[in-house]
């Protein structure tokens, strides 16, 4: 039986391939360049108690006072006959200690709250970069300077503070490109596959956005290295007579006049140390992240209109309902009214496979994401009910919602390639669902994945396994998008649009496979698409959705055969060609099932 109503008034990455990091950075010249300058002024200075030639204190000569570049000394001495080449060694393993310690506090805390706050959002992310605005705002120096007159000259404090006053900078790139992230479709997907928050940051999201880190890491570096010498130029932290770079540039400015030379070796490798770091940092980057190009597409605006379809009624005795979705409807944060989904309701039986389908913008994926809590960014769902298993979701927590996604509610993307992290293999993502939901050790875990590939028709599942999801094809990845789905054996599998990116052999196999998983694992489906041909060939009852409404529902036979809807019959014609609904059983789609049942 078709159930319809009239609604008056509406209107109808490139990932990096081939190479191997070092052999990247080995055929750049620049990065070879700095690599090699910034690993002479480390080893130099960590040696320098084997490799310098002379004591930086001790060891003076008087016959020799501000003698430039020499046999003996090879960049000359300074005010005091003292070797300028071992002082600058010594002075080096100071300088890199105070630099190195500023630069670990800066990325142990700008890295972290960087990507916390570039997550989360809200009232969190506001609070974060309030902190980080005032931060900014303040002197550095003048603040270091102060901590130096308190603390009595102690070092290490001091770069405690220099770490925490660049914090920010790293803060808000990490912010920046985790916002950038946090909304691609393979993120959407490890939520739904029930993985925490820690993990997904962590695990998925910080691979993502390290190519950001490396360079402001570096230039934190930069900016660290520039402060300490500045600070041992003013006499403070490495104090006289123990060398420092900054403190050789003070001495060096006292007798320009008299030896200008000595400025340079000090003065220059103050300077490239610099620009080796800040070439070192792009460097990294872009040898060791590959080039993604993230979009969004923003929500269609829709216009609102009246009230939909009643609640459907559960089906009859003996069919239990899985999932009952009842008056839901989204709308935007900006204008309430303008309602993308409205008034929606629908329910899933246990054990069918219910499909929803309309046109593109009809509302059906917004509609999945409401079930899931995945809404886009700037919407809300403004009202309805959602049941499953009898329990209210828009009522649960976030924790309460990560739990039930991937072990009881699972979701296939209609863009398998954008849900999978190109950054691990096919058994590494599978493997951490599988060791998430099910509690197995690594070899445990592996044994079910390959049981998985094997369950989804992936023929060579070994070989599968280790392969990156740029190695896969389109329908392939699909499969193992599925794999991903049963990894927490669910119950309800929402499939958006599956098939749509595949050719027509692919989606045959896949809603072939789709219809053997449901019989195997005692699924219940629910089938988002615009094709009328997988409906007639996968679906035991239908939802028709046009502009945000359902305007349409019935079983799968009688809507083809008698349906109610202009909007349905005018789907009908376009979608298989301008066929009469009687003839749709005869569709290359229709299965031998359906076929039984007319």
């Amino acid at each position: 039986m078709s159930e319809v109503i009239q609604i008056p008034g509406n209107t109808a990455p490139e990932v990096s391939q081939g190479k191997s990091p070092l052999k990247v950075l080995l055929h750049n010249p620049l990065a070879i360049t700095a690599m090699s300058w910034l690993l002479l002024v480390l080893l130099g200075s960590l040696f320098a108690p084997v490799l310098a030639p002379y004591d930086p204190i001790a060891d003076s000569d008087l016959l020799n006072v501000l003698s430039g570049p020499s046999a003996s000394h090879l960049l000359g001495t300074d005010g005091l006959g003292r070797d300028v080449l071992s002082r600058l060694m010594f002075g080096g393993l100071a300088t890199l200690g105070a630099v190195g310690l500023a630069t670990l506090v800066a990325m142990v805390v700008g890295v972290p709250f960087g990507l916390v706050a570039g997550y989360r959002s809200g009232w969190l992310d506001s609070t974060t970069m309030r902190i980080v605005d005032i931060v900014l705002s303040m002197p550095m120096l003048v603040i270091v300077l102060v901590v130096l007159a308190v603390f009595s000259n102690n070092v290490f404090v001091a770069m405690v503070v220099l770490g925490m006053l660049l914090a920010p900078r790293l803060l808000r790139v990490v912010r920046s490109a985790t916002i950038a992230v946090r909304h691609e479709l393979y993120i959407d997907a490890a939520k739904v596959a029930g993985l925490g928050d820690p993990r997904i940051v962590f695990r998925h999201i910080l691979p993502r956005v390290i190519g950001p880190v490396i360079v402001q890491s570096a230039l934190v570096a930069a900016s660290a290295v520039i402060t300490v010498t500045g600070l041992a130029y003013l006499g403070l932290g490495q104090t006289p007579p123990a060398p420092s770079w900054g403190g050789m540039v003070a001495e060096a400015g006292t007798l320009v006049s008299q030896q200008p030379w000595l400025l340079v070796p000090s003065g220059a490798t103050i300077g490239l140390t610099v620009l080796a770091l800040s070439l070192m940092g792009d460097a990294v980057r872009d040898a060791t992240v590959g080039g993604w190009s993230v979009a969004h597409t923003a929500p269609t605006k829709r216009k609102a209109s009246s009230p939909s379809m009643p609640a459907e009624q559960t089906g009859p005795a003996g069919q239990e309902s899985l999932l009952e979705v009842s008056g839901v409807s989204v709308s935007r944060d900006a204008n309430p009214d303008a309602f993308i989904t409205r008034n929606v309701s629908l329910s899933v039986r246990k054990g069918e496979i219910l499909g929803i389908v309309g046109e593109s913008g009809s509302g059906k994926s917004m509609t999945a994401s409401a079930i899931l809590g995945l809404l886009p960014p700037s919407t809300h769902l403004a009202s309805g009910s959602i049941r499953f298993r009898g329990e209210e979701l828009t009522q649960m927590s976030l924790q309460q919602l990560a739990a039930l996604r991937g072990k009881e509610i699972a979701l296939v993307s209609q863009e398998p390639l954008v849900s999978l992290d190109p950054a691990y293999t096919v058994g590494n993502q599978l493997s951490e669902l599988v060791r998430r939901h099910r509690r197995l050790g690594r070899s445990a875990a592996r044994e079910i994945v390959l049981q998985l590939l094997a369950d989804v028709r992936l023929p060579n599942s070994e070989a599968v396994f280790r392969k990156y999801p740029h190695e896969l094809s389109g329908g392939m990845a699909q499969r193992v998008v599925i794999a991903m789905a049963l990894a927490g054996n669910p119950s309800l599998l929402i499939a958006d649009e599956p098939t749509t990116a595949l050719d027509v052999t692919v989606q045959a196999e896949i809603l072939e496979l789709l219809r053997a998983l449901r019989d195997e694992h005692d699924l219940t489906i629910l089938m988002v698409t615009h094709n009328f041909g997988v409906v007639a060939d996968l679906c035991d009852r239908v939802v028709v959705m046009k502009s945000g409404e359902v305007v349409e529902r019935a079983d799968v036979v009688t809507l083809f055969e008698s349906p109610q809807h202009p909007y349905t019959r005018d789907l009908l014609a376009a979608g298989l060609d301008n066929c009469e609904p009687r003839e749709v059983l005869d569709h290359p789609f229709a299965s031998d099932q359906k076929v039984a049942q007319r």
